[in-house]
């Protein structure tokens, strides 16, 4: 059950981040338009996508570390310096 938590996670990571290159591509072409409507409603929404896949994987990153930190062996207080 653990490792599917695990995979979830970098799942929803790597979707994040593909929708965030998807995003930067976006947001390229829109230059490259010619009616200015078109180039807004295209730049506002690029960084719209942008902004959920980049707050995706930072909530991702973030419960990882959370989970990790917890898994991880903590030392007692007279084993440091």
């Amino acid at each position: 059950m653990k490792y599917l938590w695990w995979a979830a996670q970098v799942l929803c990571l790597l979707i994040s981040l593909f929708f965030f290159v998807f995003g930067i591509d976006l947001i390229r072409g829109s230059y490259g338009l010619n009616d200015p409507f078109s180039f807004i409603m295209t730049f506002f929404a690029a960084s719209f996508i942008i902004l959920i896949s980049l707050a995706l994987a930072l909530v991702s990153v973030i419960k990882m570390i959370r989970v990790y930190r917890r898994l991880k062996p903590t030392q007692a207080q007279g084993d440091r310096f």
